[in-house]
């Protein structure tokens, strides 16, 4: 399970290099093999392969009702490995689609990662506690 947060920064080809940590952690799970592809919350999903055949699978399997959605999901989607440098290539239309420039946090989701330019999270996550606790999450505490 992956959490916690990374501050990186892409380089000027749009490289992102994998903080040791869960670099090491995905070498193990997936050999470094990672597929990302683009959510409609406006940053990029990172996947170890494995996780993300299983997801494709669902997705495939989705109703027509949902295509417009399997589209943003699938049609996005780009298998990328690690370089020698533990360095993942992000392609341009993912990095736009994303709105990534050079600050980017990587947010440990679990089963995956988010990868969000720096200032869009911290707007996001601005606009979520203003918006306050859903209903859901009434009952949880620490």
């Amino acid at each position: 399970m992956f959490q916690g947060a990374s501050s990186l920064n892409l380089d000027a080809k749009g490289r992102m290099t994998i903080p040791a940590r869960h670099r090491d952690a995905l070498l193990l799970q997936c050999e470094g093999r990672i597929t990302l592809t683009k959510h409609p919350d406006g940053c990029l999903l990172l996947f170890p392969r494995p996780v993300w055949e299983m997801r494709r699978e669902e997705i495939a399997k989705w109703p027509i009702s949902a295509r417009a959605w399997q589209r943003i999901f699938l049609g996005n989607a780009s298998d990328v490995d690690f370089d020698g440098a533990g360095r993942i290539l992000i392609a341009p239309e993912l990095r736009t689609a994303a709105g990534l420039t050079r600050d980017v946090m990587m947010m440990g989701m679990g089963g995956h990662f988010e990868i969000w330019d720096a200032a869009r999270l911290a707007e996001s996550e601005s606009d979520a506690i203003a918006a306050g606790m859903p209903d859901v999450l009434n009952d949880f505490s620490f």
